[in-house]
């Protein structure tokens, strides 16, 4: 995806970049939730895990990621973060769509992940995209919020970017 004027660009992350993914989860997420380097690291030396990093207006400086990871046919995010200065311009849903693409084309049927019943931005996003709910799990979070496990089939056509 090619950004300008504003526009996302996603492109490719690889291992050993935990510090920069975690300064921008910091950015993201509350205390309790946020990864640190070395979890960053570990994800990332995980077998089947893609990174993506998302910027805007042809900053080379990412101010989002999205990593997820595919398991024989399916897929699942295990974060995705935008910066606060950089929400409500595209880049979650340029970063979920590109999700999708890598793991599509790597033969996942279905991608899921789990997000805070707090967190209506994300939701939104996600609801936005056609994941629907199908499964929670109680007082999962720190501030005793529970997760909502969503799912997304792949193969049709995603919904169009709001």
């Amino acid at each position: 995806m090619t950004g300008g004027a504003g526009r996302p660009d996603i492109v490719p992350g690889g291992a050993h970049m935990g510090a920069v993914l975690a300064a921008l989860h910091a950015a993201a997420f509350p205390p309790a939730e946020r990864w640190d380097a070395a979890a960053m690291d570990a994800v990332l030396a995980m077998p089947g895990v893609l990174v993506g990093l998302g910027r805007l207006g042809g900053d080379p400086v990412p101010q989002g990621f999205v990593i997820g990871r595919v398991v024989a046919d399916e897929a699942e995010i295990l974060t995705l973060a935008v910066a606060g200065t950089a929400r409500r311009r595209g880049l979650g849903r340029a970063l979920l769509d590109w999700m999708e693409g890598q793991v599509a084309a790597r033969g996942a049927g279905r991608l899921i992940l789990e997000v805070s019943a707090a967190n209506e931005g994300a939701r939104a996003l996600y609801r936005g995209a056609g994941f629907t709910e199908i499964g929670r799990r109680r007082a999962y979070y720190a501030d005793g919020s529970d997760a909502l496990v969503l799912e997304r089939a792949l193969g049709g056509e995603a919904p169009p970017a709001a």
